[in-house]
């Protein structure tokens, strides 16, 4: 009890301390003692002092005496007494605004089917008639026969609404008879470029539709006011410095969002630094508005330099697009959604106008066709530093590993799924692909880099999970025991680059953030243990106890 009081004492003192502004010119503001502190600058640095100047980091080290001379009349010193600081996380992918939807609609995160049913049975009771009911996260690999759901389970609790709910993965949704009829999806309806209807015995829509085929649906949902996405925002927002993540890059946005951002990030009313991704085709339309790439608008807090491109779909929803078909359906090398020259055209437009270029691509022949395309525009039209990124790079043929690195491309991938999809992942491919997929010792020996993240809402946003899956292969529970193709693990301090000073490479932004350095932005967090050093399946567990972005207390405290 004395020990909460402190911190609790601590977190309140601090808050009013960091937005204090010393009127001392060259003076710190704050001053952290006694801390434990992980700078990851380039020499993986320890030190015990940090002070801040307003929304900078003034001095990271241990010499007393110096600290001494950066005290002015107002700056106020903190005892951090022997706790663990790190840099602000960075979340290398995630989606920012669904996130903050999933937060606030009908639960059925990998839920039982008896159990997400029973959720829709209560949303209808709620909602009115023709009215759409939409929610994310549910998964067939957790039910025990593994079968894809149908409209006839939907059907027989919702026969008067629409509903739409999305796999966790966010390449499938299973929808109701009511959904089929609006979007006009009939048996003679054909699959579109990219996508797939699944279809019954008898050829009839069986309820669940992969990828492009979603699309046709999702234009006839009630798209949410401008206030209620901003809301979304804000949940995120409030969700992920909970975490201690700073820095997030948000993969795949449009115009109308990027003209909300801007709004909301003027206004202050958002806080986390985000790197926007636009999504296929809003790119044009935002350079046709004129508008050109930018980096790091309103301090620090907003990026629009990227184009995010999509290959494939995901190996949960099959539709991952491979070179050989699956071992478990037999025929199907799953949905390829652009030819090469229409992925060319696109990969050299984005050049042209100086954008950054991310590619979702997960099985190998995404990853062959997403490497090739990208030596292709940039032998024509050269870049040196271009950080073009592929993003997930999940099942790679190993001819790929070297091009990867060769080209400097960064392979953005998130930990946490290697341990949520490895129940499946052997009967989609057998074990020898599996062996080249999530290989991130592989990448990582060769010299690349791996900026880490969470694909929320995909699976859960908190970033300790992915350092634990990063340094065992092991989920929640321990298992498998001794993890999952071991071999490929990440160590600790690779795991901690990875959702710090690799991601920020990997967006531009290396020289203001990532590490705990004079210069860069005071952002960093406050754990409740040693994640470097504790026991290793104590790092799941761990707690962030304050974050502080720009010199300021954004989230903490152990009564929050």
């Amino acid at each position: 009890m004395n020990k909460q009081f402190l911190w609790m004492g601590l977190v309140m003192v601090t808050t009013v301390l960091l937005m204090s502004c010393s009127s001392d010119t060259g003076k710190a503001d704050t001053i952290f003692m006694n801390g434990n502190i992980y700078t990851v600058d380039k020499h993986f640095s320890k030190v015990s002092i940090i002070a801040l100047k307003q929304d900078k980091i003034l001095y990271v080290g241990d010499d007393a005496e110096a600290v001494e001379k950066m005290k002015g009349k107002q700056t106020q010193v903190v005892d951090l007494k022997g706790k663990t600081i790190i840099p602000g996380l960075i979340d290398s992918h995630l989606h920012y605004m669904d996130l903050g939807e999933s937060l606030m609609q009908i639960d059925i995160y990998e839920k039982p089917k008896a159990d997400i049913l029973q959720a829709l049975a209560a949303e209808v009771k709620k909602t009115q008639p023709g009215d759409w009911i939409v929610g994310s996260g549910w998964s067939h690999e957790v039910w025990p026969n593994a079968q894809w759901p149908t409209k006839e389970d939907l059907d027989a609790v919702a026969p008067d609404h629409p509903v739409y709910l999305i796999r966790k993965d966010g390449h499938s949704a299973w929808v109701n008879s009511k959904a089929l009829e609006i979007a006009q999806i009939t048996a003679a309806t054909p699959d579109p470029q990219g996508g797939e209807i699944i279809r019954n015995a008898s050829g009839e829509p069986s309820g669940v539709l992969t990828d492009t085929a979603m699309d046709w649906v999702i234009e006839k949902l009630t798209q949410p006011s401008d206030e209620r996405k901003l809301s979304f925002y804000q949940r995120a927002d409030k969700e992920v410095l909970g975490f201690g993540i700073t820095s997030l890059l948000d993969a795949g946005t449009n115009c109308e969002n990027i003209k909300l951002l801007k709004n909301a990030y003027s206004k202050g009313l958002l806080q986390v630094r985000a790197y926007e991704l636009l999504d296929v085709d809003e790119d044009i339309i935002y350079l046709n508005d004129g508008n050109k790439p930018a980096l790091d608008l309103f301090d620090g807090r907003l990026s629009i330099n990227c184009v995010k491109l999509y290959t494939d779909g995901s190996l949960g929803s099959r539709s991952a697009w491979f070179l050989e078909e699956y071992d478990d359906r037999k025929g199907h090398i799953g949905n390829l959604r652009y030819t090469d020259e229409a992925f060319y055209q696109l990969v050299k437009r984005a050049r042209e106008e100086g954008f950054q270029v991310a590619t979702h691509a997960i099985g190998d022949a995404a990853v062959k066709q997403t490497i090739a395309i990208y030596e292709k525009a940039l032998k024509e039209n050269p870049l040196t530093d271009h950080r073009y990124r592929i993003e997930h790079f999940q099942s790679v043929h190993p001819d790929d590993f070297n091009r990867l690195v060769q080209d400097s491309i960064i392979a953005s991938m998130q930990t946490v799924h290697a341990t949520s999809d490895m129940p499946f992942v052997e009967s989609r491919i057998g074990v020898s692909r599996a062996l080249n997929s999530y290989a991130w010792r592989t990448i990582i020996d060769k010299g690349g880099i791996i900026p880490n993240g969470s694909d929320a809402p995909v699976e859960y946003v908190n970033p300790y999970h992915g350092f634990y899956a990063a340094v065992t292969r092991q989920n929640l529970q321990g298992e498998p025991e001794g993890g999952w193709f071991p071999q490929l693990c990440m160590t600790r301090e690779e795991a901690l680059k990875s959702f710090t000073i690799w991601g920020a490479y990997a967006m531009f932004g290396e020289k203001l953030k990532g590490s705990l350095e004079a210069g860069k932005f005071a952002d960093f967090v406050v754990l409740d243990r040693d994640i470097m050093t504790c026991e290793i399946d104590d790092i799941k567990d761990t707690q962030a106890v304050m974050t502080v972005l720009g010199g300021k207390i954004v989230a903490g405290g152990l009564n929050d």
